[in-house]
């Protein structure tokens, strides 16, 4: 987390002196606090001041601000209780590469399945959690459906996997999170019918996850009851889902993708 210590202050003129000083106030005088982090406020002044002086441009600098702020240094989650949830979702992270499969593209297709893996075996956990809370209806993705049915027996009664695409030579094709959402979403029928919707992904994937689950019209939501894993296999098949820093490079890339792509939509309704 930015702290006063390591966060530059980047922002020119009154604006500069005007934060420094209510730093230096709050740090006692010697601008020194290792533990308090700045504001979301501090934060984005800074964050303005800084693009302003780089771009030589306040209007843009004070439009792009806001995403950066959402992209990277918001990981919060909407949060509801289990006993208002009416359908779970789970969303996979990573698997387990074997001899037939080889490690996963996110462009490519596989020649075979490739082993679920322990950090869905974690999602699987979280499911059932959930699940034991509120037992509804469970939407998973096929490496945590398999978990949830030999591990915890659940069957077609209560769960619905989400199996991967397989072409006509037999190869699999990579499935997005989107691709998922919306593949969930046609299984139902409606989004709207899904009612208020807990998901189950990874911590660091789980902002993401719901966004999209909303973008696909889900009421979606985090449980509070149950914390969500974060755990990085280093034999996992995904390579930007071995190491959390290549990761949240990753998510936040994905993430301003999907911001890029409603800017322009924004902007020019019409193509």
């Amino acid at each position: 987390m930015s702290t006063r210590r390591n966060f530059l202050l980047s922002t020119s003129g009154a604006a500069t002196a005007s934060l420094l000083a209510a730093t230096l106030s709050a740090c006692g005088g010697d601008g020194v606090s290792a533990d308090a982090p700045i504001s979301d406020a501090e934060l984005k002044a800074q964050m303005i001041g800084k693009l302003s002086a780089e771009l030589n441009d306040a209007t843009t600098a004070s439009v792009i601000a806001p995403y950066l702020m959402d992209v990277g240094f918001t990981w919060d989650l909407p949060l509801i209780p289990a006993n208002q949830v009416n359908t779970i979702v789970a969303y996979s992270f990573g698997n387990r590469p074997n001899a037939a499969s080889g490690n996963t593209s996110s462009t490519g297709a596989l020649a075979a399945l490739p082993d679920p893996g322990p950090m869905n075996e974690k999602l699987a956990d979280a499911v059932y959690q959930i699940y034991q809370l509120k037992p509804v209806k469970v939407f998973a993705q096929w490496q945590i459906a398999r978990f949830l049915v030999s591990k915890y027996q659940m069957n077609s009664s209560n769960l619905q996997s989400i199996e991967p695409i397989i072409a006509s030579d037999g190869t699999i094709t990579y499935m997005s999170t989107d691709g998922a959402a919306a593949a969930i979403v046609a299984l139902h029928g409606t989004a709207a019918a899904m009612g208020t919707v807990a998901v189950v992904g990874h911590r660091d994937h789980a902002k993401r996850c719901i966004e999209t689950s909303v973008a696909r019209g889900m009421n979606a939501h985090a449980v509070k009851e149950v914390t969500l894993p974060v755990y990085y296999d280093p034999l996992s098949g995904q390579p930007w889902t071995r190491n959390r820093a290549i990761y949240l490079v990753h998510d936040m890339y994905a993430q301003m993708a999907d911001r890029t792509g409603a800017l322009i939509a924004q902007a020019y309704p019409h193509g």
